[in-house]
């Protein structure tokens, strides 16, 4: 497949679950109308970023990965004909639950989920008291539009990650998230395009957007949206996302590039990994 259209959107907070999955229905219908091929929304979607706070209530939100959510977006991806990413908060039993992305094909089929490797724990995002680690490893999902990977926020400061999804034959890795201002606003800058450039792969990142203060209140953080799709060279796809409102993004992909950045500079052959001796110890 030569170009792919594929789309992300970015959002707030609405006050309840049920407008939340209503609203980003409503993103995949017109992403679907726009002709896209292949959709993700940003981390943990049709919820509050519950992070903010530490909070029993919010294990309510979570459900198994084939569970009632996941069924509704996989109906509708088989009717639209549009591989959707679906990151939820999965229950695998009572008490065990992971920060999860869904995969879901063209037809409807659930081809796996990954779930999130690298867990925070700093203010206000609390997430060791709400997940899991992931334990799936880095899967690489063959769908309609190609070989896929997920990483999920986070773990996006972890280069290792990135080049597993390479080594493991990704063309395109989605990257949802819920990214606020302070430490992080120039490491969203640089880190998306040195992944696609390190690993010659497409990067799309959707962030949430907005302060969910009808959540929170004067906890709430603004998130920054931003949202952005980034080419195997380095290169913004069209423009960011708005830094204030919600918004679709649709934009082609050029999978060639693929193959052309990996021609041009040759990562791969001149890996060594058998030199990278601290890596990967504990």
């Amino acid at each position: 497949m030569t170009v792919v259209r594929a789309a992300i959107s970015q959002t707030t907070w609405t006050g309840d679950k049920e407008s939340m999955l209503d609203k980003h229905e409503g993103f995949l219908r017109d992403a679907a109308a726009d002709g896209a091929q292949v959709m993700c929304f940003q981390e943990l979607f049709y919820g509050p970023y519950f992070g903010i706070t530490q909070d029993k209530k919010y294990y309510r939100y979570a459900e198994p990965a084939d569970g009632p959510i996941v069924q509704r977006f996989a109906a509708i991806a088989k009717e639209l004909g549009v591989v959707t990413i679906l990151p939820i908060y999965e229950e695998e039993q009572t008490g065990v639950y992971y920060n999860t992305t869904v995969v879901v094909d063209a037809d409807g089929s659930i081809l796996g989920k990954y779930r999130k490797v690298h867990i925070p724990h700093v203010e206000k995002f609390w997430e060791k008291f709400y997940f899991r680690p992931g334990n799936l490893g880095y899967p690489v999902f063959e769908t309609a539009v190609g070989p896929i990977g997920t990483y999920i926020c986070y773990d996006r400061h972890f280069p290792e990650g990135w080049r597993e999804y390479g080594l493991r034959g990704a063309h395109i890795v989605f990257n949802p998230n819920a990214t606020k201002p302070g430490l992080s606003n120039r490491l969203w800058e640089v880190e998306g395009p040195a992944a696609a450039v390190a690993n010659g792969y497409f990067v799309l990142q959707p962030n949430r957007v907005g302060l969910e203060d009808n959540e929170y209140g004067a906890e709430a953080v603004n998130f920054y949206g931003t949202s952005n799709v980034i080419d195997p060279r380095g290169n913004f796809v069209g423009e960011r996302g708005s830094g204030e409102h919600e918004e679709l993004l649709v934009r082609d992909l050029d999978m060639n590039l693929v193959q052309e950045m990996r021609d041009d500079w040759q990562f791969y052959r001149d890996r060594r990994p058998e030199t990278y001796t601290e890596i990967a110890k504990p």
